[in-house]
Formats: C-alpha cells, structure tokens, sequence
C-alpha cells in the first residue's frame, strides 16, 4: 500500500511521518508514503469549485482539485489520508464535508479522512509519558489540567508544559516562532509515543484508518 497523507502544516506532517512509522514499519518495506504539508488549512470552496492560488498552498482551498487529480492517477493499491484539525468546527459536519468532495470525485480516489480533535497537539498530549520522555521537566500540573480532545487551545496546554515561558511567549513572538517550536514538539515527542496508551480518541480513529487501508 502507497499513502498519498496531505497535512495542514508542517508540523503535522513531522508528526504523522514519525507516527506512519510506528504504525507501518519504515517506509518504503512493506508500506510507503508520501507526506505533503500544506501552508494552513483554510476552507472548502462553495459548491467544490472556485478560483485558488497554487502558489498560497491552502489545504481546503485546494483539496477538490487535488482529490480529483488522485481520483485520475492513483492505481490500485494506493490512497490518500487527509489529516486535519478540526479547531472550533462542528466535528461531524466536517466529517461529511470532507468525505462529500471525495465522493464528488470521478473517477473516486481511494481516501481516508481523519481530524484531530482539536488540533493535532491532542495526539501528542494523549502520552504524558512521550512528553516526559522529551522534555523531562515539562509541568504535570498543566498536563493533568488537560482535558484529552477537548476544545480548549490545544497547542497553548502543550506549550504551558513544554515551552519556557508558555503559550504567552510564543504568542508575543508570533509566527514563525510559534511554528518551529510546534514542529519541535512533533519531532521530539513523536517517536517516544506509544500507540496503544495514547488517550485521544482521534488519535485511535487514526491508527485504525490507516491499519485498516494497510490490509487492504
């Protein structure tokens, strides 16, 4: 099986590659992937259609176009896995949105939607013990504050844990500060995860979808 995994930032796509490994084995044996980060997510156009800039590299922008040229190239024994925050949206609305521009497809592509819930620093802060393991003094009294796949700033309850100074550093620093260290953390915190342990339920719905392609 070959896995096309579009993802809405960079570090979600150093998390999902690490993470692809723990699920799959090393790319390239048995399995392989392509990991296609994109500049943020923005939204689905109206109707499936619009007029998009390739160059801004916008995920919901751009994603019917992109499903229908893998609808039109992917062959047997290939997918793609879109794997998306879902921030403050209604999770199963986006769900059924996300699946309407596959099925709008044709020819269909083979594809797996998975959200994390809220944003994808929910997978990492389901394993205290991954986050202990790379940052040995990251706050347990922030990280048992947390509330696993809530909506509730995510990244800001990682960054109290992890971050000197907080989420209020990274804020008053703005990007591209604020990306680095989350792609830190995905680098750091990834490859001492445990997959069965981890307690986010999204993080589970993504293991078994792509297990589930695996063996197929």
């Amino acid at each position: 099986m070959h896995l096309e995994v579009l993802t809405e930032d960079r570090s979600g796509g150093i998390g999902v590659d690490i993470l692809l490994k723990r699920i799959l084995g090393e790319n390239g044996n048995e399995h392989s992937w392509r990991v296609i980060p994109y500049k943020g997510v923005g939204r689905i156009p109206h109707g499936l259609r619009g007029t998009v800039d390739p160059d801004k590299r916008i995920l919901l922008d751009r994603l019917p176009q992109v499903l229908q040229g893998y609808g039109r190239s992917l062959g047997n024994g290939s997918a793609v896995v879109v794997v998306v925050d879902l921030d403050r949206r209604n999770c199963l609305e986006f769900k059924r949105e996300l699946v309407r521009i596959g099925n709008s497809c044709n020819p269909r592509p083979a594809a797996l939607f998975r959200i994390a819930i809220e944003e994808m620093e929910a997978w990492l802060l389901g394993d205290h013990e991954a986050i202990k393991a790379a940052y040995p003094r990251a706050k347990t009294s922030a990280l048992d504050r947390y509330e696993q796949d809530s909506i509730c700033g995510t990244w800001e309850v990682l960054a109290n844990a992890v971050h000197p100074g907080g989420a209020a550093d990274l804020m008053k620093k703005g990007y591209p500060e604020a990306d680095i260290a989350k792609c830190e953390w995905a680098r750091k915190i990834a490859p001492h995860m445990a997959l069965e342990r981890n307690r986010s339920p999204s993080f589970h719905a993504f293991v078994d979808g792509v297990r589930h392609l695996a063996i197929e």
